[in-house]
């Protein structure tokens, strides 16, 4: 099933025009990437979506493929957007590794992230469920790991990507769990 950009359009219309902090969710919903946008969350968001002049994209990041849902954040005192991205980056990385490069300095009040102002689906309900099959998740997750890793090799040997790289390996072994456990044969489970 291909994407909806009718609907995608029409869900990121929906996002927010102020400056803030936003998430990307994958499409079990969990975050993978928290970024801030000094002008507008939807603005930013939709450079995302349309792989229109985006660091993370071009590096390989993040796949848009995944991105499901998107929460925002919206924080009118630009002096504070910093601090909300770090606060809502720790908090999150520690559930799943998110595919953020760059790690920002840990708050330092550790207080539990702010319910996000907006959580928005950017695709339908039926290409979402047919993504979340582990016959094309798996697959997906194999492809982009290793484009991942074949830009760090030929292009950009940085930290960020490496990272990145690092959070892919790890959704790729989630999904290859999946996999297994679909699996009629009694083959065993090798140790991860």
């Amino acid at each position: 099933m291909g994407t909806d950009f009718q609907f995608r359009k029409a869900a990121v219309a929906q996002l927010t025009r102020e400056i803030g902090v936003y998430v990307l969710a994958d499409l079990d919903n969990v975050p993978i990437y928290v970024g801030q946008s000094r002008d507008g969350i939807r603005q930013r968001v939709q450079r995302h979506l349309t792989s229109a002049r985006s660091d993370i994209i071009a590096n390989r990041q993040i796949d848009i493929w995944e991105i499901a849902f998107v929460w925002t954040y919206p924080c009118p005192d630009k002096t504070a957007l910093d601090r909300l991205e770090a606060q809502l980056f720790h908090a999150f990385d520690e559930r799943s590794q998110l595919v953020n490069g760059k790690i920002p300095q840990r708050p330092i009040n550790d207080a539990p992230p702010p319910d996000p102002a907006q959580i928005i689906q950017v695709m339908t309900d039926e290409e979402r469920e047919d993504k979340t099959s582990p016959e094309q998740r798996l697959p997906r997750q194999a492809s982009h790991y290793a484009a991942i890793v074949d830009h760090f090799l030929t292009i950009k040997d940085s930290s960020e990507v490496l990272r990145a790289m690092n959070a892919h390996f790890a959704r790729l072994q989630k999904y290859h769990a999946q996999m297994q456990s679909l699996s009629s044969d009694d083959a065993p489970e090798l140790p991860l």
